[in-house]
């Protein structure tokens, strides 16, 4: 065999000798840091109250409130939270309250309004609707008893004389399902017991039905029948006065009929 072709063969064994010992080395092992992610809070902070607060009651900053963290799943937009408004004691703080809470209740934004100087009705009095007092009997003779209080659902009734019927006394039905937002009460002690007492109811009404028992309290006496807890929510039809011929709309048995006036 020629030198030269003795020489290209051991040229070619030495560099595939050379790339077999390079290929057969180990990777060097690299070390990865993956970071943890950061935890995803799970909670927020709302204001609750710090005790039992009734309606009507002006709640005070550092007093009858406090944050406190709540499940973010369980909390809704009428809740009044530390993310979304930082401000929040200020902007409740001097808040009229407009239902009854339990404490550690949150704080809703629709049971508080601020009345900016106006009275405690007219603060809680829902919008488009009227405030009215009528007489009722201090003994609640005219009024279950007694036994009918604020956020109560009652019936207006009417006793007057009627003229087609030989001016023989006649009740008739003329509002249903009305709240009563107050009674003038006073608390008296009888035998050590306490007994609820009141001349006025005060009514919570639309202008027509305002009408109504204007027209109602002139032509007879009105009475109040409470309704029952479960009847709160159903509905009924809500007669109407008519001022311009003087006729008040009464229901008697589901019907509607009209009343001359006087």
């Amino acid at each position: 065999m020629k030198p030269a072709r003795i020489a290209i063969i051991g040229v070619a064994l030495m560099c595939g000798l050379g790339a077999f010992m390079l290929t057969s080395r180990k990777a060097p092992t690299q070390v990865v840091t993956i970071s943890a992610p950061k935890p995803v809070s799970l909670t927020d902070e709302i204001l609750v109250m710090n005790a039992d607060v009734s309606m009507g009651t002006l709640i005070l900053k550092n007093k009858d409130f406090r944050w406190q963290a709540w499940p973010k799943e369980a909390s809704s937009s009428y809740m009044i939270k530390r993310s979304e408004q930082p401000t929040g004691e200020a902007d409740v703080d001097g808040s009229i309250v407009r239902g009854n809470f339990l404490a550690g209740e949150p704080v809703r934004k629709d049971k508080l309004i601020k009345g900016s100087g106006s009275g405690f009705l007219s603060a809680i009095l829902p919008t488009g609707m009227r405030a009215m007092a009528i007489n009722i009997d201090s003994s609640g003779a005219n009024a279950a008893g007694g036994f009918i209080l604020p956020n109560d659902r009652v019936d207006i009734l009417r006793t007057f004389k009627d003229e087609t019927a030989g001016n023989a006394f006649t009740t008739e039905t003329v509002l249903t399902n009305v709240r009563v937002l107050a009674i003038a009460q006073t608390v008296q002690e009888e035998n050590g017991k306490k007994t609820l007492s009141g001349n006025t109811a005060t009514l919570e009404l639309d202008p027509k039905q305002v009408e109504t028992i204007t027209l109602a309290q002139r032509t007879g006496s009105l009475s109040l029948a409470l309704r029952s807890l479960v009847d709160h929510n159903k509905t009924v039809n809500i007669p109407t006065a008519e001022p311009e011929d003087n006729k008040l709309t009464i229901v008697r048995f589901g019907v509607s009929q009209s009343s001359g006036g006087k």
